[in-house]
């Protein structure tokens, strides 16, 4: 019986979804053509607003913690385990005060209605896997711009998912690229439990009556510490989080 409300809420979920990717795709062409940068903007928040309320649709509830104020007068860069397509969402809407900026794929920044004119226009590292030396200049670019704009950027240090099981190590070198172009910035680890779950097979099906949350930790003062410290420091507050008791991640 589960399975099956699964499949018919799944469905119910696609179908909003989809309909949000193919109006906000529009609203955000508008808004940056006709009123600009900022109103664009807007209308991502919005739209990630939409995109993650929308998963009560499936009954699934939605959680954001942070632990500590974080500053809007300097660069962040928020470290984050990555679980699913849909950690992406919560960070946006419940980061939107920091203006979250990505690196991405740049697979990602073509064909997907909504979410690749917005990675093309926000500003986001888009990289090429296969070209080390382009990607270091994507991530590079974006650590300056944080820099000069006191805005943020978001990396997953794991580089592809763990859906389920312990996280895979952190890789440095994004991180490291980020705080050689943006110095001052602070290191803020961002934990996500239960999106794996909740898409476990990818868009379809979804489990039904999850629970998903984002915890932002207390942030960690680069000043002094090689990136090597820091990225083990983010990692393990993350760990702490969603590999701790209650968190259903269990070992491979």
């Amino acid at each position: 019986m589960k399975k099956l409300l699964d499949y018919v809420l799944s469905v119910i979920y696609i179908l909003y979804f989809g309909l949000l990717l193919v109006v906000f795709h529009v609203i955000q062409v508008i808004c940056f053509h006709g009123f600009g940068k900022q109103a664009h903007k807007k209308s991502v928040d919005v739209f990630n607003f939409f995109i993650t309320y929308g998963w009560l649709i499936t009954g699934t509830r939605v959680r954001f913690r942070q632990a500590t104020d974080l500053p809007t007068d300097r660069p962040i860069i928020f470290v984050a385990n990555h679980q699913s397509m849909f950690d992406i969402p919560g960070i946006i809407w419940f980061l939107r005060r920091y203006t979250p900026i990505f690196i991405s794929k740049v697979e990602l920044a073509r064909g997907i209605p909504g979410i690749s004119y917005n990675l093309r226009k926000s500003g986001a590292a888009l990289i090429d896997r296969k070209d080390a030396k382009q990607a270091i200049v994507e991530i590079a670019r974006l650590g300056k711009l944080i820099k000069e704009r006191n805005h943020s950027a978001v990396i997953f240090p794991e580089g592809t998912r763990t859906a389920h099981g312990p996280m895979k190590p952190f890789a440095v070198g994004g991180v490291a690229t980020l705080l050689k172009r943006a110095p001052n910035a602070l290191v803020v680890p961002v934990a996500i439990d239960g999106t794996g779950r909740f898409t476990p097979k990818g868009l379809f099906p979804l489990t039904s009556f999850s629970l998903l949350s984002w915890t932002a930790l207390p942030g960690i003062e680069p000043a002094g510490l090689t990136p090597e410290t820091v990225v083990q420091q983010a990692q393990e507050a993350i760990r702490a989080v969603v590999e701790g008791p209650g968190s259903g991640v269990v070992a491979d």
